[in-house]
């Protein structure tokens, strides 16, 4: 059992964990970076936080767990149980980016970004990078190139009558 008056090494290398950080940082800054050119609330700092802050858990979670292993059958670990947390407690921030008033929602992009950056955080800190990478890829592509074709859409769609039936 380890002391908690020392400082802890980890089975990671320092090296290893420096690389899956700076790439949640990365991640996330593809992320947020989107979100900062459309303006809106939640930006790059606030991506790349989200994604470093899940991978710091993902490596928490391995490193207890490898620990637990090391001190013998009597113990026991769930990593998963900080996944699930982390899950939940990034799905709260991506909440709060959502809001609703006058008949519209907005930030649900946002909140989805939100979400999505913990998850590549997550995949970063576990040492999953190709996963993050591949993810991060495929969200650039729905930001930018669906971002487009849904605007587009949106020009030559006729305006929808309100309650009342008056156009927009």
């Amino acid at each position: 059992m380890r002391d908690p008056g020392i400082l802890q090494t980890t089975e990671i290398e320092p090296a290893v964990i420096a690389v899956r950080l700076a790439a949640a940082l990365a991640a996330g800054a593809c992320i947020g970076i989107d979100r900062e050119w459309r303006q809106k609330p939640a930006g790059l700092r606030t991506h790349m936080l989200i994604a470093l802050a899940a991978a710091v858990f993902t490596i928490i979670a391995i490193e207890l767990h490898l620990e637990t292993e090391r001190n013998g059958p009597t113990g026991s670990s769930d990593p998963i149980r900080i996944i699930e947390a982390v899950t939940a407690g990034v799905a709260f921030l991506g909440a709060g980016a959502i809001f609703r008033g006058g008949g519209t929602v907005k930030g649900i992009t946002t909140g989805a970004g939100i979400w999505l950056a913990g998850a590549l955080g997550l995949a970063c800190g576990a040492g999953y990078g190709p996963l993050a990478l591949i993810a991060t890829l495929l969200t650039i592509i729905v930001l930018t190139v669906i971002g487009r074709l849904e605007r587009m859409a949106q020009r030559e769609r006729p305006a929808e009558p309100d309650r009342c039936g008056n156009p927009d």
